[in-house]
């Protein structure tokens, strides 16, 4: 896939396979006119966490119902996840090699209420893409297209909340206990690789 476009969904923080692909791509669409999907990594990122893969879910409202388009659905704040997914990303990572080194980046997504989803991951991806060395240009989708032409389509291939990606076993915080688990959120290789994380990317081929 070396060089094509691609197209993928919006997601919160996104898992590593997501980030594999936007490195071998030359420019990025993502959808947001599509009609919001359920159990999703839109809405959803895997950590592993104390006593094994743990997924974060962002509460969310549908304000046009089951045909609510991805740019429209909003965050709800009636339960405060913030500080629960904060705390579920300390308990996993703050004896991980770089959780010192790289928190800070990522606090503010835990003290900032946004009112929209799509602002929500957009901004979390524009951090990551700094961080990582993404110089690929980010488009957004102004029309919902099923089979778009001249682009990979990994809307669903890369955002399934459980997706399959085989990704090559890194050491990782709890990996003694439960062995190497794959495709988890970005965080987990950017908390146990830190600066050698966009060089592990690009050695995995797509």
């Amino acid at each position: 896939m070396a060089g094509e476009n691609i197209i993928v969904s919006t997601s919160y923080f996104p898992p590593i396979g997501y980030f594999a692909a936007l490195l071998k791509t030359r420019e990025i669409y993502i959808d947001l006119e599509e009609t919001y999907p359920k159990q999703t990594c839109r809405n959803h990122t895997n950590i592993y966490g104390p006593n094994g893969r743990q997924t974060l879910s962002i509460p969310v409202c549908k304000p046009g119902g089951n045909h609510t388009k991805t740019r429209d659905i909003l965050i709800s704040y009636a339960l405060p996840w913030q500080r629960t997914h904060w705390r579920a990303i300390e308990a996993a990572y703050n004896n991980s090699p770089f959780f010192l080194y790289y928190k800070d980046y990522f606090i503010p997504f835990y003290d900032k209420e946004y009112k929209f989803l799509a602002d929500y991951n957009s901004e979390i991806l524009e951090t990551l893409c700094r961080f990582l060395r993404i110089s690929q240009e980010i488009r957004f989708t102004e029309t919902y297209v099923k089979n778009p032409e001249g682009m990979l389509d990994l809307r669903t291939e890369l955002t399934a909340k459980h997706a399959k990606f085989n990704n090559p076993s890194y050491t990782q915080t709890f990996s003694e206990r439960y062995g190497f688990l794959p495709n988890l959120s970005i965080l987990d290789l950017i908390f146990n690789l830190g600066p050698e994380t966009a060089e592990y990317l690009n050695l995995i081929p797509w």
